[in-house]
């Protein structure tokens, strides 16, 4: 049974390896171009699952970020009742008032670089989602070039086994629609 061998073509496959092996300037003008385009397709998706990865990346340390903000923000508004509670303090007890003046003084201290911790954290929390936001228009992009060119490599599979030149003038159209969104991830436009 290890000496038998099986192996399943897929819808094209018997078409192209048949082309290629014809002497047929037609059909082998198809399979170089289907297998440029599969190439080309590889490219494309490989593309794709990059900026998609680098938005999650970013995605996530938004998330990171805005945790760590909301942590400050909850420590400033620790620091606020404390605060309150020196000047409360103050008031019912003027014997002490000195140790509660200085205490009310160091949390407004306190409580200033706390807020400039927490307003950096919230920058970067904006400055990451809008970098993961643009990772995911360039993905989107990708994704567009890439079916376009699986849509141009079964036309030309198509054209293979109909042999009709108007499949083969789509396939190209479809190609270039395919380059022109390839292109506009480049330019990240």
């Amino acid at each position: 049974m290890s000496g038998d061998h099986f192996h399943v073509h897929g819808p094209h496959d018997h078409a192209v390896e048949h082309a290629a092996h014809s002497s047929d300037d037609f059909s082998g003008r198809i399979a170089v171009m289907t297998a440029i385009l599969a190439t080309v397709g590889a490219f494309f998706s490989y593309e794709g699952g990059h900026t998609q990865n680098a938005a999650m990346l970013y995605k996530n340390e938004a998330a990171i970020r805005k945790t760590e903000a909301s942590n400050k923000w909850n420590y400033y508004q620790a620091k606020s009742n404390k605060q309150n509670l020196a000047e409360l303090a103050l008031a019912l007890t003027p014997a002490k008032a000195e140790f509660y003046q200085s205490e009310i003084e160091r949390y407004k201290k306190e409580k200033e670089e706390i807020k400039k911790d927490a307003e950096k954290l919230e920058a970067a929390t904006l400055q990451a989602n809008e970098q993961s936001d643009a990772q995911m228009h360039l993905h989107h992009r990708w994704a567009q070039a890439t079916t376009a060119i699986q849509i141009a490599i079964s036309l030309a599979a198509i054209t293979l086994l109909t042999r009709r030149r108007w499949l083969q003038i789509g396939c190209y159209v479809v190609s270039g629609i395919s380059g022109v969104l390839a292109v506009l991830a480049l330019l990240h436009i």
